[in-house]
């Protein structure tokens, strides 16, 4: 999971710039989570009944067909905020917690939460 190695090393923003790289791999992740799909997903996955959800609760969430949603579970889990376990015939799906705890750790400001100047 080269996105939990790429978050180990960096610190808050508000602290110091990105380098290429991380940048590179942190867009990735974020651009993963911009699309509405893959944001739901991560939200249904993460508020599911033991913190996972099966590949038959996340298809019947969308007027989607399967392979699509098979396709945004792949990236997600490709850029690391989610891994899977085959059980029988199905696929449970789960938050990684430490990727998303990085992404809000890289997104603090050094005063807190919450200080946004307008």
């Amino acid at each position: 999971m080269e996105s939990l190695e790429l978050l180990d090393c960096c610190s808050p923003l508000a602290r110091e710039p990105l380098d290429e790289e991380q940048a590179a791999g942190l867009a990735r992740v974020f651009k993963a989570l911009g699309d509405p799909v893959r944001l739901r997903i991560v939200s249904i996955v993460a508020s599911h009944a033991g913190g996972e959800a099966c590949v038959c609760d996340l298809t019947a969430a969308f007027a989607l067909s399967q392979p699509t949603i098979s396709h945004h579970l792949k990236v997600l889990k490709e850029v690391g905020l989610l891994t899977s376990e085959r059980r029988a015939s199905w696929v449970y799906y789960r938050i990684v917690p430490e990727l998303l705890a990085d992404l809000s750790a890289l997104l603090q400001t050094p005063g807190g939460v919450g200080e946004i100047s307008r």
